[in-house]
């Protein structure tokens, strides 16, 4: 992971009481780009690597353990990509295994997981939860098995730009930040920020309009960052995803917790005022199946079936009602696709192959203004209309 100073990148999560909005990965735009590798574990965790020379399918091949609590342990994506396969071989080989395609014929797999928490066709971002470390298949213990693929034939692993020692202990320097968006300080403009996978914790960056920046610990470098108006006090708020736990935790600005499970562990969360009263309610995006589960504060579920496995979720207010709707992002065709409340759908086309869906408050009309994160340049573009575009970079770039 390449870090550049505090002021200098920028995706993000959700925006000024109209919208919310989560990081996803492209695919690489360059054919013969190698894949940014990180060790598949959390920011500053350290595992030991080994292998041997019977090791199948080939002795670039490692087995990751890091002390007898490894069972169950989170496993996170080396790179961002989209799930190939999630296969289940039972007691046999790999036993359950996900592989990610990197694009430009680069794979990795993670094989005898205890559980996968993504589906095929799936877009991950590279730190993003995959699974649970397991024993199944031929495995004599817990552990993760893991390679780094070119055409389907394993390669000596590297990791952060430097080739791996077999047989020896590294540090995970997975922690790359997830930019964010909000109305920190109250003025319906939205607001950047973004969110730092760091060892043993997270750290929410929010910046604001004047360039300074607070900083709050809040979090774990698992977890999947969320922005809203909890209490409808017109500033937004932060908040927590735990994906193996599918559970929300919501930080009020009085500093109170609202801790709840909600929706499935193979969902992705996102949030929103899907009633229009001014709080901000939260809600998932199933791929599997492209449906969204709006939560609302009574405990209400509506579900809407839009988009597709690949798709990227979003959500916004597309009318200026006071409603946030639902959207997708396809960042193969860079393709906004709205969900508009009279049934119709709304498609936007704007970014490139290696953008991340933005949605702000970029003016205040009442209605979702939509944008883009490259991650190869931190530059995160607002689009405030079909001409103009506002730049701006913030945080650290992949």
């Amino acid at each position: 992971m390449r870090l550049t100073p505090d002021s200098s990148r920028l995706l993000a999560t959700v925006a000024t009481g109209v919208s919310a909005t989560l990081f996803w990965p492209a695919l690489p735009a360059v054919a013969s780009e190698v894949p940014d590798w990180q060790m598949p574990f959390a920011c500053g965790e350290s595992w030991e690597g080994s292998t041997r020379a019977t090791h199948h399918p080939s002795p670039y091949s490692i087995d990751w353990n890091r002390d007898r609590y490894d069972l169950g342990h989170i496993v996170s994506a080396s790179a961002p990509g989209v799930v190939s396969s999630v296969v289940d071989l039972g007691d046999a080989s790999y036993g359950l295994y996900v592989v990610i395609n990197h694009g430009s014929g680069w794979t990795s797999l993670y094989a005898h997981l205890q559980k996968a928490l993504v589906v095929a066709g799936q877009r991950v971002d590279q730190g993003q939860t995959l699974g649970l470390l397991g024993d199944s298949g031929g495995s004599s213990g817990a552990h993760l098995h893991y390679e780094q693929r070119l055409d389907k034939t394993d390669q000596p692993a590297m990791f952060d730009g430097t080739a791996f020692v077999y047989d020896s202990w590294l540090t995970s320097l997975n922690c790359g930040d997830v930019p964010i968006v909000g109305d920190w300080n109250g003025d319906r403009f939205s607001d950047v920020g973004v969110f730092g996978r760091r060892a043993g914790a997270a750290a929410f960056r929010k910046r604001f309009p004047t360039g300074n920046v607070k900083r709050v610990i809040y979090g774990l470098p698992t977890d999947t960052p969320l922005v809203g108006d909890w209490d409808a006090d017109g500033r937004s708020d932060l908040g927590v995803w735990s994906q193996p736990t599918a559970t929300f935790a919501l930080k009020k600005s009085n500093g109170s917790l609202q801790v709840f499970s909600f929706g499935d562990r193979n969902d992705v969360p996102v949030t929103g005022d899907w009633n229009g009263d001014g709080r901000w309610d939260v809600g998932t995006f199933n791929p599997g199946t492209a449906t969204f589960f709006l939560r609302d504060a009574r405990g209400n579920l509506t579900t809407k079936v839009f988009g597709a496995v690949s798709s990227l979720p979003i959500t916004g207010d597309w009318d200026g009602d006071g409603r946030s709707n639902v959207g997708v992002y396809d960042p193969d065709t860079t393709t906004f696709s709205l969900a508009m409340p009279d049934g119709t759908t709304k498609t936007v086309v704007y970014g490139t192959s290696t953008s991340l869906p933005v949605v702000g408050s970029w003016n205040t009309d009442g209605v979702s203004d939509l944008g883009v994160w490259d991650m190869s340049t931190g530059v995160f573009s607002k689009r405030l209309t079909a001409q103009r575009t506002e730049r701006i970079r913030f945080g650290s770039i992949r």
